[in-house]
């Protein structure tokens, strides 16, 4: 009964007018509730405090572990706030708390741990999460099928076929049954690294096992073949699925490896075929054909496919039309582009105008990208420092340091900033012309774009 008057006077007192409670009365109410099961008040009001400056450091932890010091609830509610930290991607903040389980000698729950490790591996932080999964063993952590499928899975962002497999070999010893997720992150892992006999090996495996393939399995056998251009084994595959339906990213690699193997006639087929399904045809799907069709000198035809697409289309998908026109010395259809899009309903924003001008730049055709900015300007859109960037190195290069100081002076203006991003992919694009890249980039702290602290510093991590 004093536990139910407790949870009563906790709430009435919320109701007092300019009263707000304390982390310490949060906390010992969340303790209340847990020990009488009410499991969903007690996630409620952990939620309400979860997110609250500092409750994920050490000082606050400690003093609220202390407070309340039964190991079982402790070990329950921070468990919980691992996850919510985990979930809310606060990996920062959930590892604090792991850290203050871990010195206080509290075991978190399975569950949180999996969840943990899983935002890390999404975060691609592959070291981190073995250094994390090692702590976690050492203070008593019994892994379960999620937690082993999370570090296959980790295996799979570094293509690590020997530790994947010892996963396998570990989990068996301990007598949990792999199961489709693990098979599939290992087929995927052995595909990706053209080990096609292992991957079959592992599909035999599933199948004496009563694991049913499913498209995952499928599709990342198909990939497999795909990237080796191996169409002939790909397409039997294809034709022998059981039990699974193609998807969209069935027909994408399929389509994709035939552009890769000059098969564009099998490419469009299966584009139909996909329509025909209903499937959605993504930037990928447009993506493969597109390069195909402009390798071949099909521009019509990929002009065509790029405003069927009904979205603006990548960086990439203009790159290779603007080359293909370029190597036609045709820039006039390149200035078509965004009108032709208008007409077909297709939105052209900053991004559309952006990698127009970013690839005419790149191809030193300056006067055209002068023109698609200026398009731009008539329309209302404003250039962003990347659109400002590419002209002024392209004006640098072509002998006009004077207009690149113009738009540098735009840029300092409008407090346009040269990135990190900016300054690494401008690096990577024009690597070989290292001493145009110095002056340009000299240029741009004169005009106050950046900062000579910034571009050491950027230098710095490069060489890195």
């Amino acid at each position: 009964m004093d536990s139910y008057l407790s949870w009563v006077f906790f709430k009435w007192a919320e109701t007092i007018p300019h009263y707000n409670h304390s982390l310490q009365p949060y906390w010992t109410m969340i303790h209340i509730l847990t020990a009488r099961k009410q499991f969903i008040d007690a996630q409620s009001l952990l939620q309400r405090i979860a997110f609250k400056d500092f409750l994920s450091s050490a000082l606050v932890l400690n003093a609220l572990i202390s407070s309340n010091n039964d190991p079982v609830l402790n070990s329950q509610i921070l468990s919980w706030l691992v996850v919510l930290y985990a979930k809310g991607k606060k990996i920062r903040e959930a590892i604090q708390v792991f850290e203050q389980m871990e010195s206080n000698g509290i075991v978190p729950h399975v569950h949180a741990c999996s969840s943990l490790l899983n935002e890390l591996v999404k975060a691609r932080l592959t070291d981190s999460t073995w250094k994390m999964y090692k702590r976690m063993l050492q203070i008593g952590v019994v892994p379960n099928i999620f937690v082993y499928n999370v570090m296959i899975h980790a295996c799979c962002n570094t293509r690590d076929v020997e530790k994947a497999e010892q996963l396998l070999n570990e989990m068996e010893l301990k007598g949990i049954s792999p199961d489709r997720f693990s098979y599939n992150t290992l087929i995927s892992i052995l595909c990706r690294k053209g080990m096609h006999y292992e991957a079959w090996v592992v599909q035999e495996r599933m199948e004496r096992e009563g694991i049913q393939l499913d498209i995952v399995t499928y599709n990342s056998l198909i990939y497999g073949y795909c990237r080796e251009r191996r169409m002939r084994e790909a397409s039997c595959l294809f034709k022998e699925i059981k039990g699974a339906i193609p998807n969209h990213v069935t027909y994408t690699t399929l389509i994709d490896g035939y552009c890769r193997v000059n098969d564009l006639t099998e490419a469009l087929r299966l584009r139909t075929e996909m329509e025909a399904k209903g499937l959605h045809l993504g930037v990928v799907t447009y993506n493969s054909i597109l390069r195909k069709l402009c390798e071949e000198r099909k521009l019509r035809d990929a002009n065509i496919l790029l405003n069927k697409m009904g979205f603006s289309p990548s960086y990439s998908s203009y790159s290779w039309l603007i080359d293909g026109y370029c190597n036609q010395d045709n820039t006039e259809s390149v200035l078509e582009l965004p009108t032709e899009m208008v007409r077909r309903n297709i939105s052209v924003d900053i991004s559309v105008y952006r990698a127009l001008i970013r690839r005419l730049c790149k191809r030193e055709k300056i006067n055209c990208a002068q023109k698609i900015f200026s398009l731009m300007q008539a329309e209302g859109i404003m250039g962003d420092a990347v659109v400002y960037t590419s002209l002024a190195y392209a004006y640098l290069k072509s002998g006009k340091p004077i207009a690149t100081s113009e738009f540098f002076g735009e840029m300092s203006k409008r407090k346009l900033m040269i990135t990190p991003k900016i300054y690494e992919s401008f690096s990577a694009s024009f690597a070989d012309s290292n001493d145009t890249l110095r002056l340009f980039w000299d240029h741009a702290v004169e005009r106050g774009v950046v900062t000579r602290k910034a571009i050491e510093l950027m230098r710095q991590l490069d060489i890195k």
